[in-house]
């Protein structure tokens, strides 16, 4: 299987190996990978945020339960909630494009060495 990191600085490369091959069929492989790659890492940039929030939060909600603050950590309390959900779905969006990117990964063919004759 190629990189995923080889496929983003070289598509074309891939593409051109491709029709080497003659597997015209499977090029738009290639910019769908490229697709669903862009938007996993905005995802994951997204998971990272979301995390950070939750944690900042979390020390807040520390910090108000000294003061006896209750009530004030209560509503933040639901906050911390609320990004655990969306925590939850953002994880699954993750997931799901790892799955069809490496479906897709699959079927891309490697790189064929320089002296294989094409035909």
């Amino acid at each position: 299987m190629i990189d995923i990191k080889f496929l983003r600085e070289k598509p074309e490369l891939v593409k051109e190996n491709m029709k080497k091959k003659f597997q015209d069929h499977k090029l738009v492989l290639v910019d769908e990978v490229l697709d669903l790659d862009s938007k996993n890492r905005e995802i994951k940039l997204k998971g990272d945020d979301l995390r950070s929030k939750r944690n900042s939060l979390s020390q807040e909600i520390g910090n108000l339960m000294k003061q006896g603050k209750k009530e004030e950590a209560e509503d933040i309390k639901k906050q911390v909630q609320a990004i655990n959900q969306e925590l939850l779905e953002n994880e699954k969006l993750e997931e799901e494009y790892s799955t069809q990117i490496t479906q897709r990964m699959m079927k891309i063919p490697n790189i064929i060495h320089d002296s294989v004759p094409i035909r």
